[in-house]
């Protein structure tokens, strides 16, 4: 087993964890096929998850999904804006704002790349940048409480 620390942080609505982003070396390394692999992976998982109801059904839609977060991605590592140029502004929490995501949800979803992350060909120092990253941005995008939706103030963005 590398030696990563892959704990998962407790965070609840409204508590926004300091984020940094991740190494640029994971995009050196993986390349944007190995990123894309990693997010489709990543959904292959979460569509068979305990929050499979927040992610697409239809298969076109789902490779859409797919792009979009693999372009985020690159784009935050470091790589061309392909989110800029395809989907405007990142503004994640507002675009999720359509989405009851809770604590519970957030950590399903963290769970879910807690299962890839030992696999990436990447050393520990890199695995254990991108899981900093990926553990307190996820705290962001909490939008319900007790099962109820909060009023984040946002519109949804298409």
């Amino acid at each position: 087993m590398k030696n990563i620390d892959l704990t998962i942080t407790p965070a609840t609505y409204g508590e926004r964890l300091n984020v940094q982003k991740p190494s640029p070396g994971i995009l050196t390394v993986l390349k944007e096929e190995g990123i894309r692999k990693l997010v489709s992976d990543h959904y292959d998982l979460l569509v068979q998850s305990k929050i499979k109801h927040l992610f697409p059904h239809d298969e076109e839609q789902l490779k859409m999904a797919k792009q979009h977060a693999a372009d985020f991605f690159i784009q935050v590592m470091g790589g061309p804006s392909y989110f800029n140029m395809r989907r405007g502004q990142p503004a994640m929490t507002r675009r999720h704002a359509q989405f009851k995501i809770d604590a519970e949800g957030r950590e399903e979803w963290l769970r879910c790349y807690q299962q890839l992350m030992p696999q990436l060909p990447l050393p520990d120092h890199l695995i254990q940048s991108y899981w900093n990253y990926l553990n307190n941005f996820s705290s962001w995008m909490i939008n319900s409480v007790d099962g109820k939706q909060a009023d984040t103030g946002y519109q949804v963005v298409p």
